[in-house]
């Protein structure tokens, strides 16, 4: 069965995770990603954080399954002459370099287009176009200017980051949803443009509800909030839902560090709530009975259910608040997820062969297409394909190869 994207050419000149969880997106849709790396060292993350000597890490296996690659110096003439080349026979072209460094090496997009007038050149940078368009950007600091940060955390406490990568993996899913248009938008133009993302935006793009909240500060307090604040700027929200209905992380069994069930109250599930931790006659209750008047106490009301489910594990709570539709959800640690057989059944995690490493287990593609399925193969080694590409490709013979690697522009 065809692939949703075969026969797009992708060239990933990016690196780390930011543009890589981009292009691996759209290898699992089917694309032909060829990741262009310098000879002898390929993107940095290979050997970062390395578990095993001698092996790729497991920060770069992660982030570029589906993949072929490329060796290619850009320092050298010969190399450059090769991008270009490729460059004439792809659709996309993907960076996430510091701001200015293609455009140093002679490849600006006024050049690129010049190449292959249909070609997608799409961009990863910090931020976007203002006072820190020469900054660089790091997960850490894409939150924190982004606005995640600050309201991260709990009210007295400093701002804290987030563990999901939503300013770098967050970046890559905005660019990959930013390709896939104007690869469609080229179905009707013929033409090719640039897309660009700035890690600060798509930070703020998933922080909007909190965008929300600053305007609503305007006509007072965020009483939903575990600190109902009056101030200028959206407090930091602990554990809150963020939204209309109130919710908790509560203790539970055995009382280990991720021994907790997410609970939220919505008005209609209340009595039967209440029913089932012991204490019906909190239904009717005048202090109880209705969302208003639990707002003020919602310490109070989340410690009596936290009194209940502190005498059952995160599983055996939600069984039985799932039983009388109150949304609830147990705190998975990496070890449950990477262990949940029913997360392996259905192929979001995936073990996978790799030459150096044996078997490793990555996440799945989360995007589920009927008629394109996806199998998750291995990352490729550093300059695997670049004879492949070279001679099946370009057309080079094998001592046209040798040349270019003698050079060193291989």
């Amino acid at each position: 069965m065809a692939k949703a994207l075969e026969g797009i050419r992708i060239l990933d000149m990016s690196h780390v995770q930011a543009g890589p969880s981009c292009t691996q997106i759209l290898a699992w849709l089917g694309a032909d990603v060829i990741k262009i790396e310098m000879p002898g060292r390929g993107d940095i993350t290979r050997s970062q954080l390395r578990d095993i000597a001698g092996a790729d890490s497991l920060y770069f296996t992660l982030l570029n399954c589906n993949k072929r690659s490329v060796t290619l110096n850009l320092k050298s003439e010969r190399g450059r002459a090769i991008l270009e080349e490729l460059v004439k026979r792809s659709d996309v072209l993907v960076e996430n370099f510091g701001p200015g460094v293609l455009d140093r090496q002679g490849f600006t997009w006024e050049r690129l287009h010049e190449l292959n007038p249909r070609l997608i050149f799409a961009s990863i940078k910090g931020f976007g176009p203002g006072p820190y368009a020469e900054c660089k950007a790091y997960e850490t600091i894409a939150q924190a200017t982004g606005g995640a940060m600050s309201v991260t955390g709990f009210p007295d406490g400093p701002p804290t980051s987030t563990g999901a990568q939503i300013g770098d993996s967050g970046s890559g899913i905005h660019l990959a949803a930013g390709i896939l248009a104007a690869l469609f938008q080229r179905e009707r133009s013929g033409r090719g443009q640039r897309v660009e993302v700035a890690m600060q935006d798509a930070v703020l793009n998933l922080c909007r509800v909190k965008l929300r909240d600053q305007q609503r500060l305007m006509h007072g307090p965020l009483r939903e909030y575990p600190n109902p604040s009056s101030g200028d700027s959206v407090p930091r929200s602990g554990n809150a839902s963020g939204g209309g209905q109130p919710g908790a992380a509560l203790r539970c069994k055995p009382h280990g560090p991720n021994d907790y069930c997410y609970v939220i109250i919505q008005p209609q599930v209340w009595a039967a709530l209440a029913k089932l931790i012991g204490r019906p006659e909190l239904a009717t209750h005048p202090d109880y009975a209705t969302p208003e008047a639990r707002l003020s106490r919602l310490g109070e009301v989340f410690g009596l259910v936290e009194q209940w489910t502190s005498r059952y594990t995160k599983f055996e709570a939600m069984e039985q608040l799932n039983a009388i539709d109150v949304p609830c959800g147990p705190i998975l640690s990496m070890r449950d997820l990477i262990e949940d057989p029913a997360l392996a059944a259905r192929g979001l995690i995936v073990e996978v062969a790799h030459q150096q490493r044996g078997t490793f287990k990555t996440v799945g593609c989360p995007i589920t297409l009927s008629d394109s399925p996806v199998a998750v193969t291995g990352s490729p080694l550093l300059g695997e394909h670049t004879e492949e590409v070279l001679s099946g490709l370009l057309g080079l013979t094998g001592a046209e190869i040798g040349e270019l690697r003698a050079l060193g522009a291989i």
